[in-house]
């Protein structure tokens, strides 16, 4: 028996960061982790903004697909939010 969903979730997550510099080193950390968010049932599309902000879009087709997408995206900004926290990046 075949399920389908009758919805979809979508979802913004921002993060801002104290400077523009940071929010450069974090996008470009994350670029090569980015592909494994993009699966059949998630979506999720990077925007780099002109001010402070890193932005997800995420569009999903169920509730757990989208539930590992953000978690996906809560742990590169623990990832982030520590290692700026240890190397002091200003």
């Amino acid at each position: 028996m075949s399920q389908t969903n009758s919805f979809s979730i979508e979802s913004i997550i921002k993060f801002r960061f104290k400077t523009t510099k940071i929010r450069d080193i974090s996008y470009k950390s994350f670029l090569p982790e980015f592909t494994k968010l993009q699966t059949k049932r998630s979506e999720v599309f990077m925007e780099k903004r002109n001010d402070d902000l890193i932005v997800f879009n995420i569009k999903s087709k169920d509730i757990t697909a989208f539930r590992a997408s953000i978690n996906e995206i809560i742990s590169f900004g623990k990832i982030i939010d520590n290692t700026s926290t240890i190397v002091d990046i200003s």
